[in-house]
């Protein structure tokens, strides 16, 4: 009997704090893809408020953390952020996947989150800078497939038909739409990423 009561704290926390604490990190995460979204978005409005002289139609969004910038790091450490706050929610989506697709997806998603956060460490005019922001829209392109592929699997198909369409519509547009500038294509990418990272909350 007196065993039994001293091992009642202990059950308790492992039931009730472990437990609970998982559950509410996980509620949590859940908002991180949204979190990370509005972030990037903040990075971005924060920087070009900073560099009056940036034109959308001129110039490219990594110019607000290049060399030429007023407080470059704005831009840089906002992507650094952004990038693990991203890391973070392909680890729950990772955790919230119901099959191997997902768990790809999730993965894409985890690395997308790590060359956001390398655009911010190489800013614009260093070597590794074209790479790594190239290599996030790819990475982050490959999550949009897997998931478009899990959804029409698992016959949800609203989330499978708005997927399929970023994934086709996305390179399609990069490459017909004769764009007047770099900042104006990698806005249409960010709006489709964030479309992608609406449904992705509404299905996990």
């Amino acid at each position: 009997m007196w065993v039994l009561l001293s091992t009642l704290p202990l059950r308790f926390f492992r039931v009730f704090i472990i437990r609970g604490s998982i559950g509410f990190i996980l509620r949590v995460a859940r908002f991180a893809g949204l979190a990370a979204a509005t972030l990037a978005w903040v990075v971005i409005l924060a920087s070009a408020y900073r560099n009056p002289w940036f034109n959308l139609f001129k110039h490219a969004l990594s110019d607000l953390g290049g060399p030429g910038a007023a407080d470059p790091w704005i831009y840089n450490a906002g992507l650094v952020a952004t990038g693990l706050v991203t890391s973070a929610y392909g680890l729950y989506l990772a955790a919230a996947s119901l099959g191997r697709l997902a768990t790809y997806a999730s993965a894409f998603v985890f690395i997308s989150g790590i060359f956001l956060s390398l655009i911010g460490v190489f800013p614009s005019g260093t070597r590794p800078h074209t790479f790594v922001s190239t290599w996030f829209f790819v990475q982050m392109w490959m999550a949009v497939v897997a998931s478009s592929l899990d959804f029409l699997l698992r016959k949800r198909l609203a989330s499978g038909l708005t997927t399929t369409a970023i994934a086709i519509g996305g390179p399609l547009g990069a490459l017909l739409i004769d764009w007047p500038s770099v900042a104006l294509l990698e806005i249409y990418g960010v709006i489709l990423i964030d479309v992608y990272v609406i449904v992705l909350t509404l299905n996990y």
